[in-house]
């Protein structure tokens, strides 16, 4: 049973919540960091099965596709019986796939362990602990965001010449064992979660409902009391009026083109590097040098977000068109050193790009609504993920050249920005109505107390 503790009001913005950070640091690094360093495998996998990089790039859109589909069910379960619980359900899920992908005679077998069970898993251990992380910060929460999505990025830059080295000692078999033990560390970050509140809900014995159920037949008004309160906790668990929300539903638009680019670059980099004649070591070391620069950009920009010099959605807008002109230009590098630099500054940019992006939705749909955001974003942001990695691989197959792939990411990303524009406008818009609105029911007060 989860023991509670009980605060103030409002979120502590430290404290206990250091905890949440550190949990959450480990499970961005267990989960996304480890699809971003997955190009170890691909390209192990690639020739074990000769089969095409669409094919292959399948496996990772499946388990990012399945983190994003699974983020609403993830939020639900959270709310309805704990988010201890679910994570550590999660990290079960996530070794439990990881392993048997070890085993896997075909592709099918590796997109339904590695691919959907291992992302199930994933997303039962991501959306609630970032959820949580958002209550109990407030006024620290881009620092917060920035310091907890550091993880992916140091774990990135530790694992991918750890995989490399696994998979020379051990065979990409050998290698996904090791990762399934390591991943039920994820089961030990859903123990630290601790709730903030001690209030818990108060359930019902059979006895209350028999009770309720002859008043409502004979009170018409408490049966319309029994309404409401079952929509209020249907909302509890999936808010889905966020639907039908503009503002969130144009960032959520924003999140499709975005997933369309995120992922392909990291998955296609490794293998990249070895077409131009770049050694395997040397290889993953890029992953390494993005990873060490993801990190500098999302505390660095993450502190620069918790300043408010600026509006962060301004910050976003600028980040995701910077990310997407850098990705343009991969094409160029063709030696070591052009890919180390590319790496470096793609790394530095994307980092800027995802500390925020977060602290974003909270602003678009306000803090109590951010778990059930969180999984709806997820969902239809899925799409984008899904998609991504294949349509990059398409293109790969029939040039027969890796930096189609990041040209198509360059793309998506630099569309993204225009709903981001768009969101800024809208938001912008209604701000003037209500400043207006605001002043002429002012100057209507002003003329009523004024008998001249």
């Amino acid at each position: 049973m989860e023991s509670a503790v009980t605060r103030g009001v409002g979120p502590p913005d430290g404290g206990y919540g250091w905890f949440i950070v550190l949990a959450t640091f480990l499970v961005f690094g267990l989960t996304f960091g480890v699809i971003k360093s997955f190009g170890v495998f691909y390209v192990e996998i690639h020739r074990y099965f000769a089969t095409t990089a669409t094919g292959t790039s399948w496996i990772t859109s499946i388990s990012i596709a399945t983190v994003h589909i699974g983020a609403p069910v993830g939020a639900a379960m959270s709310a309805c019986v704990g988010h201890r619980a679910v994570v550590m359900l999660g990290g079960l899920l996530s070794s439990v796939g990881m392993v048997a992908g070890a085993y896997a005679q075909n592709l099918l077998q590796l997109y339904i362990t590695v691919g959907f069970l291992t992302g199930f898993g994933y997303a039962l251990t991501w959306t609630p602990t970032v959820a949580m992380l958002g209550c109990y910060f407030e006024k620290r929460r881009p620092m917060a965001n920035a310091l907890a999505s550091a993880g992916e990025c140091i774990i990135t830059f530790l694992f991918t010449p750890f995989f490399q080295l696994l998979v020379d000692e051990y065979s990409w078999r050998g290698a996904m064992l090791v990762l399934g033990a390591v991943q039920l560390n994820l089961c030990v970050c859903g123990a630290l979660l601790r709730p903030l509140s001690n209030l818990a809900e108060k359930h019902p014995t059979e006895g209350d409902r028999l009770e309720e159920m002859s008043q409502t037949h004979m009170d018409p008004e408490r049966a319309n009391i029994r309404s409401q309160s079952l929509r209020s906790k249907v909302l509890h668990y999936v808010d889905y009026t966020l639907i039908a929300n503009p503002h969130f539903m144009l960032y959520s638009m924003f999140g499709v083109f975005a997933a369309l680019g995120f992922f392909a670059p990291a998955l296609f980099l490794v293998p990249y590097a070895r077409s131009q004649g770049i050694e395997e070591y040397q290889a993953a070391a890029l992953m390494s040098i993005s990873a060490a620069l993801d990190l500098s950009g999302r505390l660095l920009f993450g502190w620069v977000a918790n300043l408010r010099l600026v509006q962060t959605i301004h910050q976003l807008t600028v980040t995701v068109i910077l990310l997407g002109v850098v990705l343009l230009l991969c094409p160029l590098a063709s030696t070591f050193t052009q890919l180390a630099a590319f790496s470096a500054s793609y790394g530095l940019v994307f980092g800027a790009t995802v500390s925020i992006h977060i602290t974003v939705l909270a602003e678009v749909v306000g803090v109590s609504r951010l778990g059930s955001a969180l999984g709806f974003f997820m969902l239809i942001r899925s799409s984008g993920g899904l998609l991504g990695p294949p349509i990059a691989g398409f293109f790969i197959d029939k040039m027969g050249n890796y930096s189609t792939g990041f040209l198509m990411a360059g793309v998506a990303l630099i569309l993204s920005a225009l709903f981001l524009l768009l969101l800024h406008h809208m938001t912008r818009r209604g701000r003037d109505t209500q400043l207006q609105a605001k002043g002429s029911s002012s100057a209507a007060e002003k003329n009523n107390e004024d008998p001249e």
